[in-house]
């Protein structure tokens, strides 16, 4: 299948005019920090997704998207003392070898560590955002790495070489995709997968069945996994049975694991 991260649309109607405003392109940046006061014990860096190409800033659209995951998450850690940060890209392209978004990862996780001090970090990243978490992984920052739908290269001329996983080693690593989604190929993935559990065996992936790119048919289950993987990767808690099943299975069944309608109605967040 062949892959391209989502098109944005263009809600300002600037594409294309040579009078367009044209912002600062040389600065990453952090969103409004939603979460704890002034005890900050985590942080969760949501990175979003975006183009193959394209150097201006992203749609705000794009940012808009990260916001209900950001409050399900802030509201599910707050005892827990979690941060949540969507980053605000410099481009909106992963512009080939430049990889833009996870020069833009690392900055961010350096960000953290800048005004929060010695604290964990989760990469959770969605589509091109995804591939970005992966990749991002090896900052000593970094603890867990989740990548929903992640958009990852299709072998060919264009990637003669598969991403590495070696970065992946000491982290725990969650990667959701649905069985539907004709945008990023789950069999990548699952593929990837294979390969970070080689290095790491805290690595597990769920199967969205019938669900697409934006996992909106099982999203209530989607968020609680999220939920569930936060806070158990960054402050400690017991997992819920399915992912402890996940991170403990051999491949390819703990990366094969099927998401269950109805996950997490009796977990309490």
């Amino acid at each position: 299948m062949a892959q391209q991260a989502l098109p944005q649309r263009d809600p300002e109607g600037t594409r294309g005019r040579p009078d367009a405003p044209r912002e600062s392109t040389d600065t990453a940046r952090l969103g409004k920090p939603l979460g704890a006061g002034r005890s900050v014990h985590g942080v969760v860096l949501l990175l979003p997704g975006g183009r193959a190409e394209g150097t201006r800033r992203p749609s705000p659209l794009t940012l808009a998207a990260q916001r209900p995951l950001a409050r399900r998450l802030a509201g599910a850690s707050a005892a827990d003392g979690l941060v949540v940060h969507a980053v605000h890209y410099r481009r909106r392209g992963w512009n080939g070898s430049a990889a833009d978004p996870v020069r833009d990862a690392e900055w961010a996780a350096d960000e953290v560590g800048r005004r929060y001090g010695d604290v964990p970090v989760c990469l959770a990243g969605t589509d091109m955002g995804g591939r970005a978490a992966l990749l991002a992984a090896g900052h000593p920052a970094v603890t867990s790495v989740l990548a929903l739908a992640p958009w990852l290269p299709e072998p060919g001329r264009a990637a003669p070489e598969p991403d590495p996983v070696r970065q992946l080693s000491g982290r725990r690593v969650l990667i959701v995709h649905g069985t539907n989604d004709e945008c990023t190929d789950p069999d990548l993935s699952f593929r990837l997968a294979q390969r970070a559990k080689k290095v790491n065996r805290d690595v597990c992936r769920f199967e969205v069945h019938s669900d697409g790119h934006g996992l909106r048919q099982h999203r209530a289950e989607v968020q609680a996994l999220v939920v569930d993987f936060v806070r158990g990767s960054l402050f400690g808690h017991h997992f819920a049975r399915p992912v402890t099943d996940a991170l403990a299975a051999p491949p390819p069944l703990g990366l094969r694991m099927p998401l269950a309608s109805g996950f997490g109605t009796s977990l309490g967040y």
